[in-house]
This record gives structure tokens, C-alpha cells and sequence, in this order.
């Protein structure tokens, strides 16, 4: 079976390879130059060579002609004296002429002339031209040979001969090998060190990361929860740290989201054990009265008959309205509801739902003070929804405020905003019950706590402005409850 290996070790790896790939090349990039300016220290030294012979030895003789026995011993003379050169005598077309070469050792019959020209113009060195032993190229030195001003041919010299390649190109590979495995063990060296140096700084924070991330799968919540509770770490430019930090801030999300949840689970159960309770106490009463008139409706006397189906159906009338709000804040919550919007004038709506509650509140001993400016502008909104608030709220105020007390309606605008109060004069709000009163109702609380904190009748009231991107909360007041909305012009 392949073992893998861990990301650590491969990046150690690869920058091992790297350096010493690096080293190599930089090592034959070197041996190279120095090559090159080898070559061109002999060319700039020797240079003159082949002038310097012309004029003291005879190459030609005094016809103009190049013979080739008496040059041999000359060639051999001068390559004894210096065995790194190779002489020849090449022809103004380029063809060897003369040369003091071994049987067999000549390659070439004719060179390129472009570099002897090059040469002699005096261009920068160093200057190869054609080996005639081999096919490499080589520096050299050339003069031409002229008798009475006409070119008969040129002294062309090999500075660097075969011998003298052959003890180079040894002393080269030995060189290169010496350099390229110094190199290497260098590299190993620093490349162990970077390993060390990429195992702490990449390495160990990554397989803590992965530990830590793994873990998720095991124990899902509780991992999450144990990863958000970590510090993040400064990350200036660490990736790694980022990366952690990244998770950890998904981990924070994740918990609040789960948070979140759990708490509106935990709401929506005590919400249906609440509804199931104020269903039950009305439907008992109903099934109650209902038996009784089943059961004993001879002995009854017509006065108990017609008070008992009175009283049933006045908790058949609330199981239809608690039945109905139910139906509708659901429909509010879940999009079943779009608000149609509207132009209309906000004064005037106030006008008519005030006028609706007038006899209600005569008959209650109420005064019902209504404070609307002259020109508003107009609120593009849902008509009955905005109806169905302002009614909810005022039926709220005057089934709490006591006989002989004041309710007050007022509306104006704040910056782009229209804002709507009504308040009363009654008991107000116990502040016990402040912080939930736009929440939905717990079965845990008393009967009396849920009837007096608005029911459902507030989330109604609460989802409808929060559609048109709006909100209700409620003031603080001397006495009785202030309640305070607004809606977006």
C-alpha cells in the first residue's frame, strides 16, 4: 500500500528538489562564464600569436606559395614550444593549406571565413571559429599573408588545441562535480532546516486545524460549540491563522444560528401549548353548557335555557376569534400575506376608525381625543392592514381604561417616517411583561399575564408593520400605556 505523505513533507520535499535544481543550474550557469572568460583572456593574450610569426618566420616563399613540407617542420617547431596551439595556413577561399596535424586528424578541409574577418576588424572578443580537428568552434588568432599587396592567404592558430581541450574539459567535469555535490550537500542542509522552519510555521497549525475541523464530524454541536469558544488568533499575514480564524468566526455563526433555533423551537412548543390551553378553556365551557342543555333541557326553565346557549355561544365566538388570529398571524409569518399597496391620507383612516369606537367609548364614560395635523403627506400602504393596527390598539386602550379615562390618538410626521400614538390612562403595562410583549405568549404564564399583555393580537399588530418596514414599542409613561408606530412614507 502507497504511504502518503502529509503536506509538510511534500512541500519540504519539493523545495529540496527545488534549491538543488536551483544550485544546479546556477552551477553551470557559473562554469559557464568562466568558461567563456577563460576563453576570452586567451584570445585577449594571444591574439597578436599569429601576427607575431608572420613576421618573424617565412610562411610563404618567393613565389607566393605554400609549401607544405617546409612549413611541417616549422608547425612543429612553434607547437613544441607551445603545445596548446595548432597552426594552420588557410586560403583566401578558406581551404586548409598547411597544417601540422597527425594522419587522420583533420576534420574539416575548409572553415568558415565570417569569424577570421570579424577578428581582424577587432570586434569585442572572444571570437569562435571552426576547429579543422573536430566541429566545435574554438578562439583563435589570424593575420592575413600578403606578398606585393595581394591576400595569398592567412595564418589561422587554434589557441586551444586538443590536448589542451582534453586537459580543460578534464579539469571542467571535475570542477562541475565538485561544485554540483558541494551544492547539493549544501542544499540538503537547508533544505532540512527549511523543512524544520515549514513544519512549525505550516505544518503543526494545519494539522491542529484539521484535528480541530475533523472533530466536527464526530460530535457535531458540541465540536462546533468547542471551536467557536477558541481565541482568534492575530493574522497579519499568516494564511494558516486566517484560515483557522475563518473557521472559527463559521463556528461563532453556526452556534448563534443554532442558538437561535433552539430558542424558537423552544418558543413555537410552549406557543402551541399555550393555543391548545386557550382553546380548551372555552371549548370545555362550551361542551359544558351544551351537555347541560342536552342532558336537562326539560327541567330547564325557558330563562336557564335561553342563558345557557348565551354562554356557549359567547366561547363558540371566542374559539372562532383565537381560531382566526391563530389563522392569520400564521399566514403573516410565513408570506401568505402581501401587503396591497396604496396611496391614501393617514389623518382621515385614524378619523374613521376613531368614529367606529365612538359609541363604545361613550358608553364607557370615555373621552377619545384625536390629534391630526392639517396636511399630511400621503402613505403608500396596505389600507387595511394600517386599519387593522390602529384598531387593535384603540380596542386594546379602551377595554383598559377604566370608566371616567382618556385616550388620545395622534399622528405626525418625522422625517421621512409617519409616527402614530395612542395612549391611555389606564393601569398600563406591568414591567414584568415589557421585554415579552411583542413575543408570543407562553403557556408557563398566568392567563391573566397573556390577556393583558395584547395575546396575539400585538404579533398580528407587529408582523403587519413589519411588512411595510416598520415598528411598534411601547413607551414609557406616567400612567397607563403608550403605545407608538411608525410606517415608512
Amino acid at each position: 500500500m502507497m504511504r502518503r505523505f502529509s503536506l509538510g513533507q511534500r512541500l519540504t520535499v519539493l523545495f529540496v528538489l527545488l534549491m538543488m535544481l536551483c544550485a544546479t543550474v546556477a552551477c553551470v550557469v557559473q562554469l559557464y562564464s568562466s568558461m567563456q572568460y577563460g576563453n576570452a583572456m586567451v584570445q585577449r593574450l594571444s591574439g597578436g600569436l599569429a601576427q607575431q610569426i608572420v613576421q618573424r618566420e617565412p610562411i610563404l616563399d618567393a613565389q607566393g606559395r605554400v609549401d607544405r613540407d617546409a612549413l611541417k617542420p616549422l608547425f612543429d617547431r612553434l607547437m613544441t614550444f607551445n603545445p596548446s596551439v595548432e597552426l594552420y595556413v588557410i586560403s583566401p577561399d578558406g581551404d586548409v593549406l598547411a597544417d601540422a596535424a597527425p594522419p587522420g586528424h583533420i576534420q574539416r578541409q575548409k572553415i568558415d571565413l565570417a569569424p577570421i574577418q570579424t577578428f581582424l576588424s577587432g570586434t569585442a572578443i572572444p571570437v569562435l571559429g571552426d576547429d579543422p580537428r573536430s566541429q566545435n568552434k574554438k578562439v583563435f588568432s589570424a593575420t592575413p599573408l600578403r606578398q606585393d599587396g595581394e591576400l595569398k592567404g592567412y595564418l589561422y592558430i587554434i589557441l586551444q588545441g586538443e590536448e589542451s581541450n582534453a586537459l580543460a574539459e578534464m579539469a571542467w567535469h571535475k570542477a562541475l562535480w565538485s561544485t554540483v555535490l558541494w551544492s547539493l550537500l549544501l542544499v540538503a542542509m537547508f533544505g532540512l532546516l527549511a523543512g524544520l522552519v515549514v513544519w512549525y510555521w505550516v505544518t503543526r497549525p494545519v494539522k491542529r486545524l484539521t484535528r480541530e475541523v475533523t472533530g466536527l464530524e464526530q460530535d457535531s454541536i458540541s465540536a462546533i460549540k468547542q471551536l467557536a469558544a477558541e481565541p482568534l488568533e492575530p493574522a497579519v499575514n499568516d494564511e494558516v491563522a486566517i484560515l483557522r480564524n475563518t473557521f472559527i468566526e463559521l463556528a461563532r455563526k453556526i452556534t448563534s444560528q443554532w442558538d437561535q433555533l433552539a430558542d424558537s423551537d423552544r418558543q413555537r412548543r410552549e406557543f402551541i401549548a399555550n393555543i391548545s390551553h386557550d382553546l380548551r378553556t372555552p371549548l370545555t365551557s362550551l361542551l359544558g353548557y351544551l351537555e347541560t342543555l342536552t342532558l336537562k333541557s326539560a327541567s330547564l326553565t325557558p330563562q336557564e335555557h335561553k342563558q345557557y346557549l348565551a354562554t356557549a355561544l359567547r366561547q363558540g365566538q371566542k374559539v372562532r376569534h383565537l381560531s382566526q388570529q391563530l389563522f392569520e398571524l400564521a399566514r403573516l409569518e410565513h408570506g401568505g400575506i402581501k401587503p396591497q399597496r396604496e396611496r391614501f391620507a393617514m389623518g382621515e383612516l385614524i378619523s374613521d376608525v376613531a368614529q367606529k369606537f365612538e359609541l363604545t367609548a361613550r358608553t364607557r364614560e370615555l373621552q377619545l381625543h384625536i390629534d391630526v395635523p392639517g396636511r399630511l403627506p400621503l402613505l403608500n400602504a396596505d389600507v387595511s392592514m394600517i386599519e387593522r393596527v390602529v384598531t387593535n390598539l384603540l380596542d386594546n386602550a379602551i377595554r383598559h381604561t377604566p370608566a371616567g379615562g382618556e385616550i388620545r390618538l395622534a399622528v405626525w410626521q418625522e422625517n421621512e417616517q409617519l409616527q402614530v400614538e395612542v395612549a391611555d390612562s389606564g393601569s398600563g403595562v406591568d414591567s414584568t411583561l415589557r421585554d415579552a410583549l411583542f413575543m408570543r405568549p407562553s403557556a408557563l404564564s398566568p392567563q391573566a399575564s397573556r390577556e393583558n399583555r395584547g395575546g396575539l393580537g400585538l404579533l398580528i399588530v407587529k408582523r403587519m408593520l413589519e411588512l411595510h418596514g416598520g415598528g411598534i414599542r411601547l413607551m414609557d409613561s406616567v400612567s397607563g400605556a403608550r403605545f407608538r408606530f411608525f410606517v415608512p412614507l
